[in-house]
């Protein structure tokens, strides 16, 4: 098991507070990759009048609420599982998967392992290449893949390398891993983010093959990380039976269940948000891109990987001279095969972004 470094996650304001002595309220976090719009207004507007909904049990099949996700991403109803946080259906597909051996793409998400082996299985890694911009080798991964494997676990895009494989490529993966029985769970948390036209979701072929499993959330997207809301596509009715009999019933309270509803149909909101992105996303691409101080990797999300190209200047620096302004990023040499030339930082407002592209140049020596 790969050892993970303490670090400062997006949500550790109360301990950057506490060290630096600057209040949470004044920390703008580049680290959490939350949508910087915030919440959806028409969900700010609207939600409150629904308050009585708690004084009932919310309906144990969730039933309108798997109806909006249906219409949203276009999967099937009866495909569909909501959960507590897509970290509480991880939690239960390992759980139900119980693999003894899981393969995992690294750098990523240290949740995945933390799982697997609190289930007492092994984790191995394969390294996404530095000098691949750290874009998967399909043929590569392939042929890594065997019978000894239960589980395959792909963050798609991926944090922190906001890389991502395409659905085509995606059906190369499943098609060889049907072959070794091998378990495939995708997580698409930061899929909404991605260019329109980048084909990236796996949730079509959920229609297709049954040996896979989608999972997503409502933390970054939709700004949302306190209602603890997650669902999960899957074509394969006997595991979705399992699932359920493993999981507590109401693991989503009637405001959240209501929440959703509401979030998932505001066109607006989601519209305006891959504007945002978008349009950010290709603008500090190709500022960072012009700086000799920093190589910036291509992205398919809302964060950035960069590598400092300065020897005398390291990530725990930069993330100390930007905290001290306010502007929290990410440290990234916790992540595994990651070191400390490596930070991350996600889009914020156009303003805001600029104060960190400042601050960035200052400490480079870009000014």
């Amino acid at each position: 098991m790969l050892k993970h470094k303490d670090h400062f996650h997006g949500s550790d304001l109360e301990k950057i507070e506490e060290i630096y002595h600057i209040k949470k309220e004044d920390i703008t976090s580049f680290s959490a990759n939350v949508n910087p719009l915030g919440i959806s207004p028409l969900l700010r507007d609207t939600l409150s009048t629904h308050i009585d909904a708690i004084t009932n049990y919310p309906d144990r099949d969730y039933t309108k609420l798997r109806k909006s996700i249906c219409d949203y991403t276009g999967a099937q109803f009866e495909n569909i599982i909501v959960g507590n946080g897509s970290t509480e259906l991880i939690s239960l597909f390992i759980q139900t998967t119980n693999p003894k051996k899981a393969l995992i793409l690294g750098p990523t998400y240290s949740e995945y392992e933390r799982e697997i082996a609190l289930k007492g299985g092994q984790t191995l890694y394969y390294p996404l290449l530095e000098e691949d911009n750290f874009q998967i080798n399909i043929s590569d991964f392939c042929s890594h893949l065997n019978d000894s494997i239960d589980l395959l676990v792909l963050c798609n895009p991926n944090n922190p390398t906001s890389t991502a494989i395409t659905r085509k490529d995606m059906r190369k993966i499943l098609d060889t891993c049907l072959q070794y029985g091998t378990c495939v769970m995708v997580d698409e948390t930061y899929e909404e983010f991605a260019p329109l036209d980048s084909k990236i979701s796996s949730i079509p072929l959920t229609n297709n093959y049954n040996n896979l499993i989608v999972l997503r959330g409502i933390s970054k997207f939709f700004a949302a990380p306190g209602l603890r809301l997650g669902y999960a596509v899957t074509g394969n009715p006997d595991l979705l039976k399992y699932i359920n009999t493993k999981k507590n019933p109401w693991t989503i309270n009637s405001l959240a269940e209501i929440a959703g509803c509401i979030m998932f149909s505001d066109k607006e909101y989601i519209d305006k948000t891959r504007a945002l992105i978008s349009g950010e996303r290709e603008r500090l691409f190709n500022t960072l891109s012009s700086w000799k101080s920093v190589k910036v990797y291509p992205s398919c999300s809302n964060f950035l990987l960069i590598k400092i190209l300065k020897e005398d200047v390291t990530s725990e620096q930069v993330f100390d001279y930007c905290i001290r302004r306010g502007l929290m990023i990410r440290d990234c040499s916790t992540f595994p095969f990651l070191d400390n030339s490596f930070i991350r930082f996600c889009m914020m407002s156009p303003e805001k972004n600029n104060e960190l592209l400042q601050a960035l140049s200052e400490i480079l020596g870009e000014v």
